[in-house]
């Protein structure tokens, strides 16, 4: 059976080239797209792919749930990066990928329902609220499907080390001389809970007592919230040090307000964000990068290897980031 892969090598094309031209998508040239089907033809692979597809009764759809839970839609660059890993991934195994949603046919419906109406072939759960019961029933399903940043335990996941990434980032800060290390962490969900475990397990390792008044709670990706939470901080009689940030896009915004208010931060006071967006490396701030690329290619090879050899075991993968050292975490003398 003629592979698209063996079809890239004789157009000298990517796999994903060939795949967008054998799918008719737009963003490739008409000449292109047509050289490509002419020898996808002559080799036999139309044939082929029909009889598979017949065979193996799969559409090569992925359906894609994503929530958009911090009104920053597609915009957000860490979810940004994961969709677009996966959907590269999905492309060089032959599959197109489609955004579930609970209304179709101009009638509200299930997540599940949808799938089944599409009749995709496995689903990813990138963003959502992981304990609606619309997802607990897509979870529940017999669809093959793959969870990122949340873990069930009939659901294969791949999981940012979120422990990992609060531990180097408090370690960080104590190297450089700092004891009062504020966390103003996002609303309570698990990836939360694990970044709140890896701050106070830190502390406490390092014999560094915790000040409950230097642990608050807002939101990620929003900026006024963390804004009046940095103000809530310096308010404090005995301030932190340090400030780590539910994220880089709330770090940058915040301070920009505090700026813009004539209310700077204090010259004594360092910062630290989250996720590692290409604008926080570009103004030197100290974050912790999350692998994105990886989660979703991971999670993409999960799901298609469970689509294609269905075993009905679970898998989960924990991927690490890693620290990039900027310049907004001052050396403190004792």
């Amino acid at each position: 059976m003629v592979s698209m892969k063996e079809i890239a090598k004789s157009c000298g094309v990517s796999v994903a080239t060939v795949s967008k031209a054998l799918s008719d998508k737009p963003d490739i040239s008409k000449p292109t797209r047509d050289r490509i089907r002419k020898v996808a033809e002559e080799m036999g692979y139309m044939l082929n792919a029909s009889a598979r597809a017949l065979k193996t009764n799969r559409t090569y759809n992925i359906g894609v749930l994503f929530i958009d839970r911090m009104s920053a839609g597609l915009a957000h660059e860490y979810f940004s990066e994961i969709l677009e890993s996966f959907k590269k991934a999905a492309e060089e195994s032959g599959y197109d990928i489609t955004f579930i949603n609970n209304r179709f046919a101009g009638q509200d419906s299930t997540y599940l329902m949808h799938c089944k109406y599409r009749n995709f072939d496995g689903v990813a759960i990138v963003s959502a609220d992981f304990m609606d019961p619309q997802v607990l029933e897509l979870v529940d399903s017999d669809i093959p499907r793959v969870s990122i940043d949340y873990s069930y335990n009939n659901c294969s996941s791949v999981i940012s080390d979120n422990t990992k990434g609060l531990r180097d980032l408090v370690k960080y800060a104590i190297s450089k001389g700092h004891r009062k290390i504020a966390f103003i962490h996002g609303e309570r969900t698990d990836v939360t809970k694990k970044r709140v475990m890896g701050y106070y397990s830190t502390l406490r390792e390092m014999g560094i007592p915790v000040n409950e008044d230097y642990v608050i709670e807002a939101k990620y990706h929003d900026i006024d919230l963390s804004y009046e939470k940095v103000k809530q901080l310096l308010a404090l009689k005995d301030r932190p040090t340090c400030i780590i940030f539910p994220d880089d896009y709330s770090r940058i915004g915040a301070l920009s307000r505090m700026g813009e208010e004539k209310n700077p931060l204090p010259d004594n006071i360092s910062v630290i964000g989250y996720d590692g967006i290409r604008m926080a490396k570009f103004v030197g701030l100290t974050t912790y990068e999350q692998d994105a690329v990886s989660l979703g290619r991971i999670a993409c090879r999960r799901l298609v290897d469970a689509i294609e050899n269905p075993t009905g075991i679970c898998e989960h993968s924990v991927v690490a980031g890693k620290l990039i050292e900027g310049n907004t975490v001052k050396e403190i003398r004792q």
